[in-house]
């Protein structure tokens, strides 16, 4: 058998509850090996690590000084640029949580770093790696694409961060709708609405693409039931998934009395952040681009802000 390379030394930074689950799963890929733990609440850090005999650090410096080949930032929004920058001038490859950063600029901050110092910058929009969202892209791909529709709906989170829907759930759409479609978002109509947050949480923004698909998404944090459903309509046909269970269903071949014939498609049970991760020892050890780069991560955080208006 050949030498597999030695595994990456990887740390996390941030392990609230995105955090924690990709310290679960690098504990478990083959390609990383688990070191340091950055929180900045000292018992939730060593907790975490104790987990995974990792190292436990407070502090932003020591983290970016651990000796590490690679590192995912799961830490709040505003904080993604310093730290990822720092991290990247030091020598070491990011997976950034999405939204890529808090603004444009310190997104842009983000890519020239990693450009400069000739490191990975990946960005983490899981919902690419879903298999149901794999699987609907296989089934569009000879197809013209007409339309999209995705309801990423739920109840009231019970942390309420810094940020609305269309920053927290929003933008795993917009990177779904990009792409499906291959395509850049030439025109948004958002309607935005406040019930019991101090920002956003509904919403229905409306798309057109640069190639003429229309999109629409309907998200918000009222409805007292997970839904994440994607449905795409096509010339020849109709699929919808459904991205929590990961069926996906293809309607074809409309009959004279308007019934239409329907398939099973095929979605494999893996864990979207696995391959995730794993697409990111990938893109370290090759040298291809990531399979989210960190322009696709702005180009996301771009339109959410135009929704929101602050683009």
């Amino acid at each position: 058998m050949p030498n597999h390379p030695a595994p990456l030394k990887v740390g996390v930074a941030g392990v609230g509850v995105m955090g924690r689950n990709h310290a679960r799963v690098l504990s478990d890929i083959r390609d990383f090996a688990l070191t340091t733990i950055f929180d900045m609440d000292g018992l939730t850090a060593e907790g975490v690590a104790g987990l995974y005999d990792a190292t436990a650090v407070t502090t932003a410096q020591a983290f970016v000084d651990a000796g590490l080949d690679a590192a995912v930032v799961s830490t709040p929004n505003r904080t993604h640029a310093d730290l990822t920058v720092a991290l990247l001038e030091k020598g070491v490859h990011v997976l950034v949580e999405k939204p890529i950063a808090a603004t444009v600029a310190d997104a842009r901050r983000m890519i020239d770093a990693a450009k400069a110092n000739d490191r990975v910058l990946m960005v983490g929009q899981v919902e690419r790696f879903n298999p149901a969202v794999e699987a609907v892209k296989r089934a569009i791909a000879d197809e013209q694409v007409i339309s999209i529709q995705i309801t990423r709906v739920g109840p009231f989170p019970p942390r309420m961060g810094e940020v609305g829907v269309v920053i927290d759930l929003a933008v795993h759409d917009i990177d779904i709708i990009r792409h499906l479609t291959g395509s850049e978002v030439a025109e948004v109509q958002p309607q935005l609405a406040r019930t019991r947050a101090e920002r956003e949480d509904t919403a229905l923004l409306q798309f057109r693409m640069d190639n003429g698909v229309i999109a629409h998404i309907t998200t918000n944090w009222v409805t007292p039931y997970k839904v994440r459903t994607l449905q795409v309509a096509t010339q020849g046909k109709f699929v919808v998934a459904d991205l929590i269970t990961r069926q996906v269903t293809e309607y074809f071949g409309q009959q004279p009395d308007g019934s239409y014939q329907t398939r099973a498609v095929n979605s494999w049970p893996n864990e979207p952040l696995k391959k995730e991760l794993e697409s990111f020892a990938h893109a370290i050890r090759t040298g291809e681009a990531p399979a989210v780069t960190g322009e696709d991560g702005l180009r996301n955080l771009e339109v959410a802000l135009r929704c929101l208006g602050e683009a």
